[in-house]
């Protein structure tokens, strides 16, 4: 795998897993600090941090309690718990924490700015003191309320002897307040709440930007379990049936599974022959006939006659269950990928540390004193505060996702632009990628009016895939069914009914058990409709535009290999069929090795894992829900064009977001010296960053405008 783990030698004793929801991971310094932290426990197999997510898995043996760990992990400088069933109800909840953060700052740094516009006008004597204790009153509830995310992560941090990027910022904040306090108290001139505040105000801002962008995709294993049947129908001793809960079943047990039905548990067809629908675990094309000793597996749907299915394996032993832990596995190694913004950021809070104790001890040497010196060091930190660094890569990548959505491609997580940006290999599945994975008929000229409307009759009365692409297609050809009697679905057979006196049906074709065909019977006359999976209108011009980027495509399914050889040399590109959810993952996992960085287009349940390791990932809108949440970004409609104008958008972004950096870098050249030498007080400073920020996302909306 590509998972980041730091491994040590096995422990004497069989290991046990843990997990822990760790919400102060905000960064790679953080990965590697708890990862090296913790595997350097006595007993501890394997640390990995799962970064989008915000969990830590540890493998440890038996002597090691989860309290041992939580405690481990505060000794770090991170606060943990034991992981939630539900993780994304944490995240929700974070992501409103930092909402209601937003717009309590927001209110108060639009009411502070209006008494300070009457100051900066001139109020003098009772009238500024009295603008300075309202702006007091609203700005010191205001900055420990807003201000508790970075205080928490600050305090967290220094309680352990550790830094961050929120100690600088709270100390900055901190000590604008605590001065202009100060100076209300004692009648000054100056107050800087209004910087506090709006310092405040747009961390946050970058902040929420990044969270919501985090929190489109976390709940691909939830949704992938989902797709189990809730329960079965258990055959019992004395000859009746017992409804058992998923949970409940256990190997050995007889499930009754009806027509309809998703399988709750993996087993062994005991009797009965029918046609099962495997798709979502597969990616076949076609329903898969079977028969007593076949296996199947837990959401497989049974779409013909009723079986007795012998339970072999449930719940975590189940297949889906494994294609689940591969999505977990897989889904770390994106931990790995180092944004950009937490690159640049690396060495921000020990400079900026330094550069504020530096001013203060300066001008304390030169003779400042104590008050002079400590609003330089203050001016120091706000002027310097991250601002604009943290919006750089948010501002763009909403306004990217913005552009992008408008022609047809959700964006679901922040870093896939970064990681777009840097794919040359594109791997797509077939069925319901590159094709549309609905069956259609190929031509239907050959039959009447009254044929086609005793077909659509018959068509819309039935569940299985073949019946229903035929009605669409009828149905859009303008038919109007017929009037039938005694219309009936025979499961694994087909549908009969009478149009008057005559028989009719559509049924399987003869010496065929399972293809893209049906017949349609008219008092024993028999005429063959073929089906087949169409390809996208735009799959070609896709590829060549992929091509003009320097992006090489291939297919990797887990349909039939004759199947995707047809549509690979149709499309002049290599192709790969009969793959299993690891092999695809090893497929990846290869070209990684060899330095390469993929993009994975795919829609089946059997994707999941794939979409999860690959570098990044794209589904279509008609996928899996597991595989949409899996995948990085959703495109909805029949192009496939979407998946080019995405990685065109993603290198544009990249520029934008460069740019966003060097006028960041460029500010703090000329904005720095000014603070260090005593130019800027910290309101000045709090309106130079504000501007900064303004700049960056005034460059980020150029990215808003759709281009091809």
């Amino acid at each position: 795998m590509n998972a980041h783990v730091a491994d040590l030698e096995p422990a004497a004793e069989p290991c046990t897993d843990s997990r822990f929801t760790v919400p102060g991971i905000r960064c790679a310094g953080c990965i590697g600090k708890i990862e090296r932290g913790l595997s350097q426990l006595p007993g501890v197999a394997a640390a990995r941090v799962n970064f989008s997510a915000k969990r830590v898995a540890v493998s440890h043996n038996a002597q090691i309690t989860d309290d041992d760990l939580i405690e481990a992990l505060r000794e770090l400088g991170f606060e943990a718990e034991r992981a939630a069933e539900n993780p994304l109800a944490r995240d929700d909840a974070e992501t409103k924490r930092l909402l209601r953060a937003l717009a309590v700052a927001g209110f108060g740094m639009m009411n502070i700015m209006l008494l300070s516009v009457s100051v900066w006008s001139g109020a003098e004597g009772l009238t500024r003191e009295l603008f300075h204790w309202l702006s007091a009153i609203i700005a010191v509830p205001v900055v420990a309320y807003a201000g508790r995310p970075f205080f928490a992560s600050a305090a967290m941090a220094l309680r352990y002897r550790r830094t961050n990027m929120d100690v600088p910022i709270s100390i900055g904040v901190l000590l604008a307040t605590g001065l202009s306090i100060y100076e209300t108290l004692t009648g000054g001139e100056h107050a800087y709440f209004d910087g506090a505040v709006m310092l405040l105000f747009f961390l946050l801002a970058g902040r929420v930007l990044d969270a919501v962008m985090r929190g489109r995709a976390r709940s691909g294993i939830a949704a992938l379990l989902g797709r189990m049947g809730r329960g079965a129908h258990v055959l019992e001793e004395n000859g009746g049936t017992q409804w058992v809960a998923a949970e409940g079943l256990r190997p050995g047990m007889t499930m009754l599974v009806a027509a309809g039905e998703a399988l709750a548990a993996d087993g062994e067809i005991e009797a009965g022959e029918t046609t099962i629908d495997a798709s979502m675990l597969t990616g076949e094309s076609e329903p898969r006939a079977c028969r007593a000793g076949d296996a199947v597996h837990a959401g497989m749907i049974n779409l013909g006659a009723p079986v007795r299915v012998r339970v072999t394996a449930v719940a975590d032993d189940t297949v889906l269950a494994d294609i689940a832990r591969l999505m977990d596995e897989a889904g770390q190694s994106r931990s790995r990928y180092v944004r950009i913004a937490e690159r640049a950021a690396r060495l921000y809070a020990p400079a900026v540390h330094s550069l504020a104790l530096l001013a203060f001890a300066g001008w304390m040497l030169a003779g400042a004193g104590w008050h002079q010196s400590i609003l330089i060091a203050v001016a120091v930190l706000i002027i310097t505060c991250p601002c604009a660094l943290g919006l750089a890569v948010p501002a763009a990548q909403v306004a990217a996702s913005g552009a992008l959505m408008r022609r047809g491609l959700l964006i679901k997580d922040g870093s896939a632009l970064e990681r777009l940006a840097e794919v040359d290999r594109a791997l797509f599945d077939k069925t319901g990628t590159l094709t549309l994975g609905e069956p259609r008929p190929i031509d239907l000229s050959f039959l009447g009016p009254e044929d086609r409307a005793i077909a659509l009759a018959l068509a819309q009365a039935s569940r299985h895939p073949l019946s229903k692409g035929l009605a669409r297609s009828l149905r859009m050809g303008g038919v109007q069914p017929a009037l039938l009697e005694g219309v009936g679905e025979e499961a694994g057979t087909g549908v009969r009914g009478n149009f008057g006196t005559e028989a009719v049906a559509l049924l399987r074709p003869e010496g065929v058990l399972a293809g893209l065909a049906v017949d349609l019977v008219r008092d024993g006359r028999r005429q063959t409709i073929a089906f087949s999976d169409p390809l996208r209108s735009d799959v070609r011009a896709t590829l060549s535009d992929l091509s003009g980027q320097g992006i090489e495509s291939a297919i990797l399914s887990g349909d039939r290999k004759e199947a995707v050889r047809g549509v690979a040399e149709a499309l002049g590109i290599a192709g790969e069929g009969g793959l299993q959810p690891s092999d695809k993952l090893c497929r990846l996992e290869a070209l990684a090795a060899r330095g390469h960085r993929a993009l994975m287009i795919g829609d089946g349940l059997n994707d999941g894992p794939a979409l999860a390791g690959a570098h990044v990932s794209i589904a279509p809108g008609s996928a899996s829900d597991v595989s949409q949440q899996a995948a990085d970004a959703v495109f909805v409609g029949e192009k496939l064009m979407p998946v080019a104008d995405a990685v065109r958008t993603a290198r544009r972004t990249m520029k934008v977001v460069r740019q966003n950096f060097a006028f960041a870098v460029l500010y703090n050249v000329f904005a720095v010296p000014l603070a260090f030498l005593g130019h800027v007080t910290p309101l000045v400073a709090a309106i130079a960053m504000s501007g900064s920020s303004l700049v960056v996302v005034a460059n980020s909306l150029r990215l808003a405008r759709s281009e091809r």
